[in-house]
């Protein structure tokens, strides 16, 4: 599995809209922190937006804010704007080798585990907000954990 620097950096420039507390930032803003171009996070922006994830302000104090609180937004709903699943069924119908259908279609063993893998993806990133990421970089943060005890994020 490979994180896309889309998905990573717009991970990154939703968590500096949720820093703000509410408020908005510009672009260039966004882009300073980050150390991203201009170009690239307006680019952001509009994915994001497209996605209902974050809103423009207009005006003198305009710029970027998240368009709901960051408990409400998911890091699965963001990933998924952002560069979509890791798997999607409809890749078996896209990629069916020389055939006009996948030989394999009825029973295929490969797509069970491809289906598995991504829930268990979903099963993680549905439970971690952005408000849990940005937690989790606070000492003294609850760290969600997995079905398994195990830490969700790092702590």
């Amino acid at each position: 599995m490979k994180i896309s620097a889309q998905e990573e950096y717009g991970i990154r420039c939703l968590l500096q809209l949720g820093k703000a507390r509410g408020g908005s930032l510009t672009i260039s803003e966004i882009a300073r922190a980050e150390g991203l171009s201009r170009e690239y996070v307006a680019k952001l922006m509009r994915v994001l937006r497209r996605a209902g994830l974050v809103r423009s302000v207009r005006g003198q104090a305009g710029g970027y804010m998240l368009a709901r609180p960051l408990e409400e937004i998911s890091v699965s709903e963001a990933l998924a704007a952002l560069g979509g699943k890791l798997w999607d069924p409809s890749f078996c119908r896209q990629h069916p080798g020389l055939r006009s259908c996948c030989s394999h279609t009825p029973d295929c063993n490969v797509q069970l585990l491809w289906r598995r893998l991504q829930n268990a993806v979903d099963g993680v990133l549905d439970r971690v907000s952005l408000k849990d990421l940005l937690a989790s970089s606070a000492p003294e943060a609850t760290v969600p954990r997995s079905d398994i005890g195990v830490p969700i994020l790092g702590g």
